[in-house]
C-alpha cells in the first residue's frame, strides 16, 4: 500500500546543498511518489550531513538509502557515500560497481536505473553543478517516456549541469526551484501507462546493478574506440544513445565517461604521471650528483666527469619536463 506510483530522482553537484534544501521545501506530501537524491560533492560523509540539513525543511521523511530497503511514498532517500544508488520496482539496491563520470554514487546510474524500472513514471530533476553529470541519465529517462525537469540555469549557482541537459535534449520543464514542487505534484496526479525502457537502458542498468564485466554486454551497446580507460587501462567502447544527442565511453569493467569527463580524467592522469616522472628524474639527478662527489673525493676525475655529464643532461631534461608540466596545467 505504501509503494509509490512515481519516482522522483534528483541529481546535483556544486552548489547543490542550498538548492536541495529549497527543492525539498517545495515538495508536497501526498504526491504518490518517492524521492531519491544523489549529490556529487564528497566521497565521504556528505550523506549524513545532507540528511540533517534537509529534514528540517520538509515534512517528508528523509533517510540514508539502505540496500534491499522497500520503497515507500512520501519518503526522501539519500545516496550513501561510495555506493551507487539504484532503484528497482520494489526495493533499493546499493551497488559497488565502478565509478561513472568519476563518481560513486553517480547521478547517471540513479537516473538510468529509475528509467529501467519505472519508465514513464520517472521524474528526473537536474540541479546546479559543474560539467555534464546527469545528462546521459536524463537522456535515458527521456527515451523511456519519463519527465525531464532542469533548474533554470539563470538561477543555478553553477549552471553547467542544467545547460548540458538543455543543450542535449528537449526537456519538459526548465524551472526555478520555487515552481518545481507544484509541477512535480501535478505530474504525480496523472495516469501514465508504463512501457518497457529501451534495451540499452536496461542493459546498462543491469551492468551497474550486477557489476557485469564481460565484453558481450558492452558489445551490444557500443563500438570499440581507440581510447583506453584512464582508470583501469582497458579499452573504451563508444556508446551512441538512441537519441544520438548524448554519447559517451564505457570500458567492459564498467567505468563510464562523457567526452568532457574523459578529457578531464585524462588531464588528471597526465598531470599525475608527469609529476611522478619529474620526481624520478630529480632523484636520479641527485644520485648522479652524489656519485660525482664520491668519485671526486677518491680522485677519480674521469669517472666524476662522466657522472657530471649525465647529471647535466638530466638537469636539462628536468627543466624541459617542468615547462611541459606547467604548460599542461594551463590547458587542462
Amino acid at each position: 500500500m505504501n509503494a509509490p506510483k512515481f519516482v522522483i530522482v534528483v541529481g546535483a553537484s556544486a552548489g547543490g546543498m542550498n538548492a536541495l534544501m529549497e527543492l525539498v521545501a517545495e515538495l508536497r506530501p501526498g504526491a504518490d511518489a518517492a524521492v531519491f537524491i544523489v549529490l556529487h560533492l564528497s566521497r565521504t560523509s556528505v550523506s549524513d550531513f545532507l540528511l540533517h540539513r534537509l529534514q528540517p525543511h520538509t515534512s517528508l521523511k528523509c533517510s540514508i538509502a539502505k540496500d534491499g530497503e522497500p520503497i515507500e511514498k512520501d519518503h526522501i532517500y539519500i545516496g550513501s557515500p561510495n555506493y551507487h544508488l539504484l532503484v528497482k520496482k520494489d526495493r533499493i539496491v546499493l551497488g559497488s560497481g565502478p565509478q561513472e563520470n568519476r563518481w560513486r554514487p553517480s547521478v547517471d546510474v540513479l537516473f538510468r536505473s529509475a528509467a529501467a524500472a519505472y519508465s514513464t513514471r520517472t521524474i528526473g530533476v537536474v540541479l546546479t553543478g559543474m560539467l555534464d553529470d546527469g545528462t546521459t541519465g536524463m537522456d535515458a529517462i527521456k527515451r523511456s517516456g519519463g519527465t525531464c525537469i532542469v533548474q533554470d540555469p539563470n538561477e543555478a549557482e553553477y549552471p553547467d549541469m542544467p545547460l548540458s541537459v538543455l543543450n542535449s535534449m528537449e526537456v519538459d520543464y526548465c524551472l526555478p526551484l520555487a515552481k518545481m514542487g507544484e509541477v512535480i505534484f501535478d505530474i504525480t496526479q496523472t495516469e501514465r501507462e508504463e512501457k518497457p525502457a529501451p534495451p540499452d537502458v536496461m542493459i546498462e542498468s543491469e551492468i551497474a546493478e550486477r557489476v557485469v564485466v564481460d565484453y558481450d554486454h558492452v558489445r551490444k551497446i557500443g563500438e570499440k574506440s581507440i581510447f583506453a580507460c584512464p582508470d583501469c587501462g582497458g579499452g573504451l567502447w563508444y556508446i551512441e544513445n538512441g537519441s544520438g544527442n548524448v554519447n559517451r565511453y564505457r570500458c567492459h569493467i564498467g567505468h563510464s565517461y562523457s567526452e568532457r569527463d574523459l578529457l578531464s580524467k585524462q588531464s588528471e592522469i597526465l598531470e599525475s604521471t608527469l609529476w611522478i616522472a619529474l620526481r624520478i628524474m630529480e632523484e636520479r639527478r641527485n644520485l648522479l650528483k652524489k656519485m660525482e662527489d664520491d668519485a671526486d673525493k677518491k680522485g677519480l676525475a674521469r669517472m666524476a666527469s662522466g657522472h657530471r655529464e649525465k647529471k647535466d643532461e638530466l638537469q636539462a631534461s628536468v627543466d624541459n619536463l617542468k615547462d611541459v608540466l606547467f604548460a599542461t596545467q594551463k590547458i587542462a
